[in-house]
């Protein structure tokens, strides 16, 4: 599409002490992602999971102040236990695509590719992320923020740290 290019890729690596099968129901589970997903001091919500190819997971972090942001996955590529493909957006609660509530020139979508990988009992995660479907402005600004982004994802693996320690107990 003309004047719509893709940014430069976020990676982030994150070993978890626990096996790929059990890292991969944390991911893809209901039950489980509302006890870990997201930024740390957000209550977790969700609204829908489809989890299959061209399904959806609707979801909600509500802060301390009570305030709410949602968001949505479209999930494109699912092989389990290796591989998660999925569009990310920022969402009313109906689903419907808005612009980051606190960044406006943020970029509509974004795609996130996500493997799992065996390493002696604990499981490699590696998450390559850039925006899509942008323009130049959205695009400088999400490989701008990929600082940010890093030390979000950090607090959110942490929380996925602290989680896999109380299952496997």
């Amino acid at each position: 599409m003309p004047g719509k290019n893709e940014s430069g890729e976020l990676l982030l690596t994150r070993v978890v002490n626990a096996p790929r099968e059990l890292v991969w129901k944390v991911y893809t589970e209901e039950k489980h992602l509302l006890q870990w997903w997201g930024p740390a001091g957000m209550t977790m919500m969700i609204g829908k999971l489809e989890f299959r190819p061209g399904g959806t997971f609707l979801y909600g972090m509500k802060g301390p102040d009570g305030n709410e942001m949602w968001g949505k996955f479209v999930y494109r590529e699912i092989i389990p236990p290796s591989r998660l493909v999925f569009v990310v957006s920022f969402t009313d609660k109906n689903g419907t695509i808005t612009r980051h509530p606190m960044s406006p020139g943020w970029p509509l979508e974004t795609l996130s590719d996500t493997t799992f990988e065996e390493e002696n009992g604990k499981t490699k995660i590696t998450v390559r992320w850039k925006a899509i479907n942008a323009s130049e402005e959205e695009c400088k600004l999400f490989d701008a923020s990929h600082m940010g982004m890093n030390a979000g994802m950090e607090g959110t693996f942490k929380q996925l740290d602290a989680y896999l320690g109380t299952i496997q107990k």
